[in-house]
């Protein structure tokens, strides 16, 4: 499945059906008098979160969705049929923006969520509603309300626990495969991953999910590379894991030029509790280790763990330091098997 993440949609909400001006008409009937029917509702537009999606790529060949109008009143006090909804089904982690694609119409992260985005017309009176002791003939009817067309914005932020930062080539999809079942593309090249991927993973008992987002490059925040895209993948992480490649010829310059983009981003982001991993160690010897790890602890300032993700080195210590800073509410415990005596 090709991964979407952002996508324009064009709304309608239906018209309300017209009211209906009729007067009853029967043989051997001696008073007669209005009955035209009121007219039907028109279909509204909503936009619900299920579960097992995590992409936009539905709205990728269908952009238009446009709700029926309500059918007209009719004689004999017939109300006119309402107009079927619409549902548009997104993925947990969604955001409804406006055409201008700043303003935050609505951002849903359960499933479950429904929300109205285009109400439909209501239906129009007709004659019948307006007979009175004074009207008894009323020759009037009401239209009914016109639908609302709306331009809206998809917005997708995947709901994950940890993020994955880092230049390109830093050995986040190395680590992402290392520890879950997630088969991201690996090479060693730049830009080997062009879209996230998530991975679950678990240590010490319980799971949580991490997301692989493409790697940033200095500028990324005006548009250079492609990792700036996917930054709003990480907004909803509780800890940001950064990855430093430890075989770099500048260590302490990689690291500056991704907090640089975190902070020339906003949202909050280079507030969230990272975790500073110097990976690809088993590619140094000791005295190249020690001085890449000094050199990248006097910039970040805090204690920087090593790890290598090819041969696992480290890996374990980086998991529970990740699940340290991940609430509790957040981890997915994993049940413990019941262990019976053995019998023959």
């Amino acid at each position: 499945m090709k991964f979407l993440d952002l996508a324009k949609v064009y709304i309608r909400s239906g018209g309300g059906g017209g009211g209906c001006v009729s007067f009853r008409r029967e043989k051997y009937i001696e008073y007669g008098g209005p009955d035209g029917g009121d007219g039907g509702k028109g279909g509204s537009v909503w936009i619900e979160t299920v579960d097992g999606l995590n992409t936009l790529i539905d709205f990728r060949y269908q952009q238009h969705f446009f709700a029926k109008n309500g059918q007209p009143g009719r004689g004999q006090q017939r109300t006119g049929k309402d107009g079927d909804d619409i549902i548009l089904r997104v993925p947990v982690g969604t955001e409804i923006l406006d055409e201008d694609q700043e303003t935050v119409i609505a951002d849903v992260t359960e499933v479950g969520e429904r929300i109205l985005l285009a109400k439909g017309g209501n239906g129009g009176f007709g004659n019948l509603h307006f007979k009175s002791a004074t009207n008894q003939a009323p020759r009037r009817a009401n239209a009914g309300q016109e639908g609302v067309d709306r331009t809206i914005w998809l917005r997708l932020k995947l709901i994950a626990d940890a993020g994955l930062l880092g230049m390109p080539n830093a050995g986040k999809s190395t680590f992402l495969a290392a520890t879950s079942n997630a088969r991201p593309k690996i090479a060693d090249y730049p830009f080997t991953t062009l879209h996230p991927n998530l991975g679950v993973v678990g240590v010490d008992g319980a799971e949580f999910v991490i997301a692989d987002i493409p790697g940033l490059i200095a500028g990324a925040h005006e548009g250079r590379g492609i990792g700036d895209r996917f930054l709003g993948h990480v907004e909803r992480c509780s800890v940001l894991l950064h990855l430093v490649d430890g075989t770099s010829e500048d260590v302490a310059g990689d690291y500056r030029t991704i907090i640089g983009e975190l902070e020339a981003y906003g949202g909050h982001l280079a507030d969230k509790p990272r975790v500073t991993v110097l990976n690809k160690v088993d590619a140094l010897d000791d005295d190249e280790l020690e001085a890449a790890k000094a050199e990248l602890e006097q910039e970040a300032g805090h204690k920087v763990m090593t790890m290598s993700g090819v041969s696992r080195l480290g890996v374990t210590e980086v998991l529970r330091a990740l699940r340290s800073e991940i609430t509790e509410d957040r981890l997915r415990l994993k049940p413990q098997e019941e262990t019976k005596p053995w019998q023959p």
